[in-house]
Order: structure tokens, then C-alpha cells, then sequence
């Protein structure tokens, strides 16, 4: 599915200056991040030109538009705002000539001026469009973040995944989804989730009904959206089955072409699930800073472990 998001949100995130719209900014949407800096195109080149961008002009483009004669100007913009890009952006406060606002309202392109610099306001546009326009999917689990890790709890309905949550809160940790877990893939490596508005910030727990996290427990128990560091999968304990033990296997859950780092955690009265995954968040900072347990172990009681590429398994044997 493709994605899209407001003119108007772009113009308050930005603080950007109106000058003309052709219609509310509610109403026109851009769907491509990404951005033009029109260079060629000012001199009529417009092969690979995607008329789906925001236009950035910066010190270069405005100089070399302010040096030509008004008409020269007037036949310049024609080329590519005949196009009809979504939007035009002055950066560094530059303010647009009368020909762009004649041009610009001709054929509905709408014109904003931003005070910052072109590099500054380009790299903050393009962070901001991947997140509003990512590939997205919901998925059924509880969001945390606990040591700055983002924890993605799933499991099946009433293994105990939101009481886990009021316990993780309770002991610092923050909040950023429960039940419904909006993900985006804002690159190829990184998912970011969070919750869906209308259900922001609520908990529901069996017996008891439907909590706001904020309102009992404040605004530091809570937190918009956390990038996805590992998926922690909860189950019932299956005395049938052979749970991991030393942590040398990685398991991974693929979420919109991404892998993420698994774990699957045993269910039973008596456990401690918020202190468990405490261990797992700071386990898995470790072991991406370079640190596994499990093998200094290995290594200490003279053993040693190959891990097979094509299966992703690791043996272990007596050196």
C-alpha cells in the first residue's frame, strides 16, 4: 500500500511560511519522500524529473533565478511548475519572486518559505517524510521500551502480555503501545512502532477493565513511538518441549522484509516475566555492542562452537 500525508502537517512540523496555497493544506498531499533541488531543470532539462516531489530551493537556485530578466524567470518556472510538483519551499528566508507566485498559482502549486538552512531543512524533511510515508502493518502485542531497548511482546490473548506491561511500567519502564502495534519500516533496517491514535496510551486488563497509562502512572511511563529492537514471543509452558538454554541460536522474526532478533519466553505461574525480560533488554544491548555470555561460558570451560552459515545454528563441541 502506498501512503501519503498532509501539506498542512509538513507546514506546522517545519514552522513553514505560508505565501499561497491553492487550496487548504489539509487537502494536498505529498507521497513521495524524497525532494527536488531543481538544477537542470531551471535551464529546461526535465528528463527524470518526478513531478511527485516537494521543491526545495536554496542560495544556488535563488541567485541563479534572481540574475535572469523577470521574463526569463516567468519562462524558467513554467518548465517544471507546469508539472504541478506538490509544493515549492524557500529556504534560509529567502523570499519568492512575484513571477514564482503568478507561476506557482497558475498552475495550483502551493509556495512556503523556511528560515532554515537547505541542508538542514533537506535532511529533516526526508527523516520526516520515511516515517510519515513507511510501509506499515499492525500487529496484535504489547510495545515497551525497557533500558532503551524496544521490546515487542506477542503472544496469544490473555498470556498475560498487558499485566507484564503495568509491571514494567511500575518498575520505570515506558509504555508505547498495548494490544494493537502499528509498525513502519522507515529503512531498510529499522522498524519503528507505535500506537494507533484512539487507543494511545489505554491498557486493558482482564478483571479490572480498561486503564490510561498516563493518567495513573504520568507522563514518564509512556512514550509516542520506539524503534523495534527484538521480538519476544510468550507461550505456555510446554513441558513436551526443549526451550533454549544457552542463547547461542538467533532466532528471527521477519516483520515488512526486516529481520528482528526473537525470543521466546515459557509461561508459568511463578515466574517473573518483568524481571526476565529486564535481563533479555539488557542481554540483547550487549550482545549488539559485541558481548555474548554464552560463549565467554563456552570458551571458559574449554569448549568450542562453529555457527553454520546456510542454517543459522551453532554446534558445540569439547576442544
Amino acid at each position: 500500500m502506498s501512503f501519503s500525508v498532509s501539506l498542512a502537517k509538513i507546514i506546522e512540523e517545519f514552522s513553514l511560511e505560508i505565501i499561497y496555497t491553492p487550496k487548504d493544506p489539509n487537502n494536498l498531499m505529498v507521497n513521495v519522500a524524497d525532494y527536488n533541488r531543481p538544477g537542470l531543470e531551471l535551464t529546461g532539462y526535465l528528463d527524470y524529473f518526478d513531478k511527485e516531489r516537494i521543491l526545495i530551493i536554496g542560495l544556488k537556485e535563488y541567485y541563479y533565478l534572481e540574475m535572469r530578466s523577470p521574463e526569463e524567470r516567468a519562462e524558467s518556472l513554467e518548465r517544471f511548475l507546469s508539472l504541478a510538483p506538490p509544493a515549492m519551499i524557500f529556504c534560509r528566508g529567502l523570499q519568492p519572486f512575484d513571477e514564482v507566485k503568478t507561476v506557482a498559482a497558475k498552475y495550483g502549486v502551493a509556495v512556503l518559505v523556511s528560515q532554515d538552512a537547505t541542508s538542514d531543512l533537506t535532511a529533516s524533511l526526508v527523516s520526516s517524510l520515511n516515517v510519515h510515508l513507511a510501509p506499515r502493518v499492525t500487529r496484535h502485542g504489547v510495545l515497551v521500551e525497557v533500558y532503551g531497548e524496544g521490546l515487542l511482546l506477542m503472544g496469544d490473548s490473555g498470556i498475560g502480555k498487558s499485566e507484564t506491561a503495568i509491571e514494567l511500567i511500575k518498575r520505570g519502564h515506558r509504555l508505547i503501545a498495548d494490544d494493537a502495534v502499528e509498525i513502519r519500516r522507515v529503512s531498510n533496517k529499522t522498524l519503528v512502532g507505535s500506537s494507533p491514535e484512539n487507543i494511545r496510551h489505554f491498557i486493558e486488563l482482564r478483571g479490572i477493565g480498561i486503564i490510561n497509562a498516563r493518567r495513573i502512572y504520568g507522563m514518564g511511563a509512556i512514550k509516542t513511538t520506539e524503534k523495534i529492537d527484538m521480538v519476544i514471543k510468550l507461550e505456555l509452558w510446554d513441558n513436551t518441549k526443549i526451550y533454549d538454554r544457552m542463547g547461542m541460536n538467533t532466532e528471527f522474526m521477519e516483520i515488512l522484509g526486516n529481520k528482528v532478533p526473537m525470543i521466546t519466553i515459557p509461561v508459568k505461574p511463578g515466574r517473573n516475566l518483568a524481571v526476565i525480560i529486564e535481563a533479555a533488554a539488557m542481554n540483547n544491548r550487549q550482545k549488539k555492542m559485541g558481548y555474548n555470555a554464552a560463549k565467554e561460558l563456552l570458551t571458559n570451560l574449554g569448549m568450542s562452537y562453529e555457527k553454520d552459515e546456510t542454517t543459522g545454528q551453532t554446534t558445540v563441541a569439547w576442544e
